[in-house]
């Protein structure tokens, strides 16, 4: 059984970018190629605090994490060769679909005061970055098994060519950027507006 969103993907989402950016091909409609989802850990914390990082992510993504190690010396970070400084997972096909699902309808409502994120943090390759402050947004880590906040960063790959067609792309497939929450905000003020005044009369 496919994931949902690859559903939405194929039956919503590439007629209406065909439609919009007059595609001809069905090969050329942007698609999302695959999620790295990155933990890095500070060199001057416990050797145990990569190992905690990689079964967070491990519980955040369904699969195991890989250990990354610093390649240089570097004496005033207190890094050397070959230290783990942190742990990383790349999703494929319906993992990968599976974990956008959680991330825009469970774990991003969840952050407080969340306003929406920023259409500004494309790479120009058609590629989307965000930063996670806090692991405990999941709902698959349990908050009493915690033994520090832990951030990530989170890459969303598409074979998008402009910033433009990639923004198109995860907007319909639900990212909530900030100008599209400002917009339905707008709209719902102004439909309040008019039953005020419909009342009123």
């Amino acid at each position: 059984m496919k994931a949902r969103l690859y559903e939405r993907y194929v039956k919503e989402v590439v007629p209406v970018l065909k439609e919009k950016r007059k595609y001809t091909n069905v090969h050329a409609v942007p698609r999302m190629e695959k999620i790295v989802v990155n933990m890095g850990v500070s060199a001057s914390l416990e050797k145990s605090a990569v190992d905690d990082a990689a079964k967070d992510l491990a519980l955040i993504t369904g699969r195991k994490a890989a250990i990354s190690k610093s390649r240089h010396n570097i004496a005033n970070f207190k890094l050397r060769e070959g230290l783990p400084i942190g742990c990383r997972v790349t999703l494929r096909r319906d993992a990968m679909y599976e974990f956008f699902d959680r991330l825009i309808a469970t774990a991003l409502p969840r952050i407080r005061d969340f306003r929406g994120l920023s259409p500004r943090s494309f790479d120009g390759r058609g590629n989307y970055s965000l930063g996670v402050g806090d692991q405990t947004i999941f709902p698959e880590i349990e908050l009493d098994k915690i033994k520090r906040q832990q951030g990530m960063d989170i890459t969303i790959v598409t074979s998008a060519r402009t910033n433009e067609e990639a923004f198109d792309l995860l907007k319909l497939m639900g990212m909530p950027f900030a100008e599209a929450k400002q917009t339905e905000a707008k709209r719902a003020k102004a439909t309040e507006i008019e039953q005020k005044e419909g009342k009123a009369e």
